[in-house]
């Protein structure tokens, strides 16, 4: 029998889009007729309540005089603010594996049992014999993250008990796989730098006396050299990525595939497969390409006008993806500041100076103070607008270094923790499979 080619199914696949078009369209109306709340949002994107954790809280309004008003967003984890959790660090103590032990057991820990399990993140820092090239190094691809998907789903063959869904057994592949993502964020994009870009291979060794940042600035960089300031910037990165409780896309989708009763390895790969969305974790490239289009169409970044007048422009869909959005600017949960933004802003600045970029960072503060106020102009905003993490986060990403194919890969480095805790939570609270429920409004025939 013929095997049919890739460009015939393609061509078949074109021809049948309308029909799936007309036959999958459902009247916009229905939705409000029926009451569904879209996005499991209502119209001032609040979310449908699904669940309770323990893990952490965000906080985006307060009631006052009985009426709902927007404050400065805060983000807890298991109790803690995280302004605190990180203001409290020692100025030159690094702590993603600290942060990482309260995000998993639910409370800090004493000096001894973070030494100890920083110690066990260091030895655990390593992969199976021959797994770089038998499968990182096979069919490398650009896209990071499904690279690392494959390696997470390939872990599990090398694990007699990965089918085990127990506490113990699912908290001690959670922590394996903490410690594996750096590798395989790093080693999956020097794969494609190799085989696809033709740029020189290197595969550094990882060092278990590193920390987590310390060790992912090391293992991108041919001579292994990184500052202080570098480190204290990705740690801080890596910190305010970790958890943004149960409700965000990647985490729910954890906790949904976990209550299906499935091992560790694909749901941690199902949450990979939803953070890589432009929607969810690619947000901050999306950041860097309007970024780079900006810095071609305005002259002086000084010039509050100049800037202003351009976006309007991509306000109106006349410039950059004509979509008509300011990557960066408002979030879905957060309205007056994205609490993340405001701490991560004051290393930002460090980092700047220490690269000279101030000149690039007055242009990001200018479009952080002009957006809103455009924004709120050009359309009814429900809940106010303002820069989320994602709008400094490629800037600090850019200038550590860091390719923009390795961006939602460092996001998912440091998301692995929460996605870990919901994991544990999920196992212990929860005893019924995730299911809601959706209205057939199909026509009978």
């Amino acid at each position: 029998m013929e095997q049919m080619s890739i460009g015939q199914l393609t061509d078949y696949a074109r021809e049948n889009e309308e029909l799936c078009r007309k036959n999958d369209n459902i009247d916009q109306r229905l939705y409000d007729e029926y009451g569904v709340n879209r996005g499991l949002r209502d119209e001032n994107g609040n979310g449908v309540l699904t669940g309770l954790t323990n893990i952490s809280k965000i906080v985006s309004s307060r009631i006052e005089n009985g009426k709902k008003t927007p404050c400065d967003g805060e983000l807890w984890y298991r109790g803690y603010r995280v302004e605190r959790l990180i203001n409290e660090l020692e100025p030159d103590k690094l702590g993603f594996e600290k942060i990482a032990y309260l995000l998993l057991m639910g409370e800090l820990p004493s000096e001894e049992k973070e030494e100890t399990f920083r110690e066990i993140i260091g030895k655990c820092r390593t992969l199976p014999t021959n797994f770089t090239r038998d499968v990182i190094m096979k069919a490398p691809s650009e896209d990071i993250m499904n690279s690392m998907t494959k390696s997470i789903l390939t872990l599990a063959s090398y694990d007699d008990n990965a089918k085990d869904i127990s506490v113990s057994n699912s908290l001690r592949q959670c922590i394996q796989l903490i410690s594996e993502f750096p590798i395989l964020a790093v080693y999956g994009y020097n794969a494609y730098n190799h085989y696809e870009k033709g740029e020189s291979m290197f595969i550094h060794n990882p060092d278990p006396k590193l920390s987590t940042a310390e060790n992912l600035l090391m293992l991108m960089r041919p001579d292994k050299k990184y500052s202080a300031v570098e480190a204290k910037v990705l740690d801080t990165a890596l910190i305010l990525h970790m958890e943004h409780g149960g409700g965000n896309n990647s985490t729910f989708t954890t906790r949904v595939v976990t209550s299906s009763g499935s091992d560790t390895y694909s749901t941690i790969a199902a949450a990979m497969c939803s953070l890589k969305g432009p929607k969810h974790g690619g947000a901050n490239i999306k950041v860097m390409e309007m970024m780079d289009n900006i810095r071609e169409n305005v002259k002086d970044y000084s010039d509050k006008d100049e800037v202003g007048e351009y976006l309007r422009k991509i306000l109106d869909k006349k410039a950059f993806d004509q979509k008509g959005l300011i990557y960066g600017m408002g979030h879905a949960v957060y309205s007056l500041s994205d609490p993340r933004e405001r701490v991560f802003k004051y290393y930002v600045k460090e980092l700047a100076k220490e690269k000279n970029r101030e000149k690039d960072l007055l242009l990001y503060e200018n479009i952080e103070e002009l957006a809103p106020q455009l924004i709120a102009e050009k359309r009814r905003v429900f809940k106010g607008v303002s820069p989320n993490v994602d709008f400094y986060s490629g800037f600090v990403y850019d200038m550590l270094g860091i390719p923009q194919e390795m961006y939602t890969a460092i996001f998912a480095v440091a998301r692995i923790v929460g996605w870990s805790a919901h994991r544990i939570e999920e196992l212990i609270c929860a005893d019924k499979i995730i299911r809601p429920a959706y209205m057939s409004v199909m026509e009978e025939k």
